[in-house]
Order: structure tokens, then sequence, then C-alpha cells
């Protein structure tokens, strides 16, 4: 269970002092020991892959600047040299009214690359709902949405369960729930799954 859960962590930004936290797992993906480094932007930035660098960094701007919640894909360069790709879910954190940074989680999808998946959401949704328990529904639309594999799927109910302090099944439910509202807004579907998936988060552990 420990490996799997790798391929999941949390990281949350603090305007205050340009300063990141990683959760064990986000350290590891950086090829770095928990606790090894306090990251900054800069340090955060030169750790993507030169062609992911100026999208991670105006997604960032943008995110703090609108406050929407976001998912994105991007590769990592750790420190032995090998590229990981992410796939990044989060949002902007406030305080008192004041925009303090952001936080979110990433999955790691090195094992398991996927593509072109985002213009098939709506199209082959209901393919992983039909007589399927609602962990796997949950499953099923989490691969669809975010282009991973079943086992990333699990390992993302899984994480959200252990932030949340709810049943692993709660989460798939709330999950699955939330599918017809969802897919009447298509291009808002993963929207949706960012909110539900970043409310009510712990700071990384």
């Amino acid at each position: 269970m420990t490996e799997r859960l790798e391929r999941v962590g949390s990281f949350c930004y603090y305007l205050d002092g340009d300063r990141w936290e990683w959760s064990d797992a986000v350290a590891r993906m950086h090829g770095y020991e928990p606790g090894q480094i306090v990251p900054t932007t800069a340090q955060v930035l030169a750790h993507k892959h030169p062609d992911d660098r100026e999208s991670s960094a105006d997604l960032m701007r943008r995110v703090l600047q609108d406050g929407e919640p976001f998912s994105s894909r991007h590769r990592i360069i750790d420190t032995t040299g090998k590229i990981h790709y992410l796939v990044a879910v989060g949002q902007r954190t406030t305080a008192d009214g004041r925009v303090v940074g952001m936080s979110g989680f990433y999955i790691d999808v090195t094992d398991s690359i996927r593509s072109d998946v985002d213009r098939t959401i709506t199209e082959n949704i209901s393919a992983f709902i039909e007589s399927r328990t609602v962990i796997e529904q949950a499953k099923g639309a989490l691969m669809v949405i975010y282009g991973i594999s079943a086992d990333h799927a699990f390992d993302v109910l899984t994480w959200k369960s252990q932030q949340s302090n709810v049943k692993l099944r709660v989460v798939a439910e709330e999950l699955v729930a939330a599918l017809p509202t969802a897919l009447d807004i298509p291009f808002d579907v993963r929207g949706t799954f960012d909110r539900i998936l970043l409310a009510s988060g712990r700071q990384p552990t």
C-alpha cells in the first residue's frame, strides 16, 4: 500500500516567504528525501521539464489571480535526471479574504501514460458506470477524466479518503453522485471533480 500511495501526494504554496510544502510522496517524486529541502518557486520551476516550464509558471500565475481550481499535465525532472509525468490538481487558498497561496495534489502517472483523453470524456464515461460497484464507477470516471490507469485512480480515491478521514466508499459515492450534474456541463466535468477532490484537504503530512 505504501508503494501505491507514493504515486499521489499533496503540496501547498505560501506567498509569504515564497515557500512550498511537499508531502513525503511529492518530495520523492522530485528526488528528495522528506524534509531534505524547503523548496522555493524557483526550485519548483527548475524541476519542470524545459518544454513545460513556461506553461507551468503561467498556470500558477493564473490560479493565484483568478482563483479557479485547475488540473493539468506536465513533466518534471528529478534529481537523478529521470522524467516523471504528473497530473496536477490544485486551487488558490485564502485567509480572511486575502489570497495566501495555493494547494493541491500530484498524481505520478509515469508508469501508465495515456494521451488524447479529454475529447472522449462525455463519450466514454457511461461505459464505466454500467454494472459496476460504486468504487469501480468512481475509478472509471477518474480514469477517463484525468487520463490515468485503474491503479492510479484507486490511489486517488485512497488518498482522498485519508485526507478527508472518511471511508473510501463514501468518497466514491460522492464522486459518482456528482456525475449526472457534471455531465450536463461537458466542458466542466473535470472542474467538478477538481473541486470535490480538493475540498477539505489537509496540509501535507
